[in-house]
């Protein structure tokens, strides 16, 4: 798969979180079909330049904010999920998980 091919795979995924919800960017990467490639997602989200796409709703893996504590990014990222209804408290977000595969974001941890 050539680069942009995979470029536009991972801001389709990215695209598909739905409002007031979140996903980890291991989670984006295997949505794009690029399992394993979580450091790509996050490259292209820095080089990213579409203001409609929605890059706040990607986190870490533990449900936390990537930028640095108290940098731009950060506050923005903070205040883009809370518009949308996301609790956000010390750069974590409460309530829900940036769920490691899809299939826990739909049905949960496994037992």
């Amino acid at each position: 798969m050539d680069s942009e091919t995979a470029a536009a795979r991972i801001r389709a995924a990215i695209r598909a979180i739905p409002k007031g919800q979140v996903a980890g960017y291991g989670e984006i990467a295997r949505r794009a079909g690029l399992p394993g490639r979580a450091r790509l997602v996050a490259r292209l989200l820095s080089e990213n330049e579409d203001a409609k796409l929605p890059w706040h709703r990607v986190l870490r893996s533990d449900g936390r904010i990537a930028f640095p504590e108290g940098s731009k990014g950060y506050r923005e990222q903070s205040q883009r999920l809370r518009a949308e209804g996301v609790t956000v408290e010390k750069g974590r977000v409460r309530g829900q998980r940036a769920a490691a595969t899809l299939d826990s974001q739909i049905w949960g941890p496994a037992d």
